[in-house]
């Protein structure tokens, strides 16, 4: 039924990142740019979910150049989810396997940090799994990009040369992103999903990754 199937990646193919490790890690970027005690709003502001124009609004505060911040906030959230993968707080879902089983190629987009999606595919030995991964460049113009851009998702159609896709995810911005590339979508159940309300209806609404075989066929 599809050439391809993409995933995002964090809450879907590997567990989240806790959102104190991102806020720690928002911290030490604003520590890094010389900002020693910074307002734990505007801390909280650039640790998920960032805008440009909320970037530039806090760095003005600050008289702190929002691009030489914005590499260091990416630096930092992306050394602490690599630690926490080295230290097993961050690991793949149980059912991450069943990939192997889908008829189709496979990509994934991310609005993570591009280092940190290879990095945690490399260490959790699943590079080989996927033909086009994109996460995010270390760049404001990224933050234009992200899910529910279909940007990076339409690259990733390109690669892989597909006609028809499904995109599997946790997020509304997962469900508007595949809307947006005019492709199907599938919202998936994690814990952290259970009881959760969208605003938006899926192709699928499924539990987990078994699932996908009996919609995407087997090998």
């Amino acid at each position: 039924m599809y050439d391809a199937v993409v995933f995002d990646n964090d809450g879907v193919l590997v567990g989240r990142t806790p959102f104190d490790t991102l806020r720690e890690a928002a911290w030490n970027a604003f520590e890094s740019v010389g900002v020693e005690d910074p307002d734990l709003a505007h801390v909280d502001d650039l640790a998920i979910g960032v805008t440009p124009a909320t970037l530039t609004d806090v760095c003005e505060r600050y008289d702190v150049d929002p691009a030489e911040f914005w590499r260091a906030r990416d630096r930092t959230a992306s050394d602490a989810q690599i630690d926490d993968a080295r230290a097993g707080r961050k690991t793949p879902y149980e059912d991450v396997d069943v990939i192997d089983d889908l008829d189709a190629s496979l990509g994934i987009v991310s609005s993570n940090q591009q280092a940190t999606v290879e990095f945690l595919l490399d260490h959790f030995e699943l590079s080989e799994r996927f033909e086009a991964v994109y996460g995010r460049e270390p760049s404001i113009v990224s933050l234009s990009r992200k899910k529910p851009s279909p940007y990076y998702l339409e690259r990733v159609l390109e690669d892989l040369d597909a006609e028809t896709a499904l995109f599997v995810g946790d997020n509304e911005s997962d469900l508007e992103a595949a809307d947006n590339a005019g492709i199907d979508s599938a919202f998936i159940r994690r814990p952290h999903r259970r009881e959760f309300e969208l605003s938006r209806t899926p192709t699928y609404d499924i539990d987990d990754l078994h699932d996908l075989v009996s919609i995407c066929g087997r090998r």
